[in-house]
């Protein structure tokens, strides 16, 4: 029923998904971060209609790209309440650090902790995951057993810390309390890297693990 497409994006190497109704071929996209061409191209090459695109955090490399396919496709944006602020603060969603100008994105519909959505024919829930921003979260495909971790979970590796508005702590509380009770099953798609599994990262995470140790991180 549903087709998720990565499109690799921006020197960061960031994730962007491409979310399909395989039955409607409607579909949405996850954190357009760079390289809008890219990401058009991908959208035009599906035959998708695009109906929304939803940010799992604020920092350049996950947002950049939505005015320019804002353009093409006037579709609403999509992010945590929290995360507004780091969208519109070109110190908190790096931009003034990494690229030496101000950047900022507005025009973003905020979205509550535990809000079901349904985009594209697809229904989701909203998870904030704080702790690598913010307004972070993750949005989970309940009847699809699939979520987008943004950068809060990766593959054997949690997200960073050490930028504004972070914390390892609540990093951590994230990981334990939000997504290590999700089944077991549920396959994770993550803002860099290869996708993996929440029963897999409860075992093998050396960062945090399902009984609630972590490394010094």
């Amino acid at each position: 029923m549903v087709r998720v497409v990565k499109i690799l994006v921006s020197l960061f190497q960031t994730n962007c998904y491409l979310v399909i109704h395989e039955e409607t071929n409607e579909g949405f996209l996850i954190d357009p971060g760079d390289y809008a061409d890219v990401i058009l191209s991908a959208v035009e090459k599906e035959g998708v209609t695009l109906t929304g695109i939803y940010l799992t955090h604020g920092h350049l490399d996950h947002m950049r790209a939505v005015e320019r396919i804002r353009l093409k496709y006037p579709v609403p944006v999509y992010a945590q309440s929290y995360e507004l602020e780091v969208l519109e603060n070109p110190e908190i969603n790096l931009t003034r650090m990494f690229l030496r100008k101000d950047y900022v994105l507005t025009g973003v519909l905020p979205l509550a902790d535990e809000r079901e959505v349904c985009e594209a024919g697809i229904r989701m829930r909203v998870i904030h995951t704080p702790g690598h921003t913010k307004g972070g979260c993750c949005y989970y495909l309940f009847e699809e057993g699939i979520l987008f971790s943004g950068d809060t979970l990766f593959y054997r590796s949690v997200g960073n810390t050490a930028f504004p508005g972070g914390s390892a702590a609540v990093l951590e509380r994230s990981i334990l309390e939000r997504l290590y009770v999700l089944p077991e099953n549920t396959v994770v798609y993550p803002g860099h890297g290869e996708p993996t599994d929440i029963g897999s990262e409860m075992r093998e995470n050396p960062f945090v693990t399902a009984d609630g140790g972590s490394s010094d991180w």
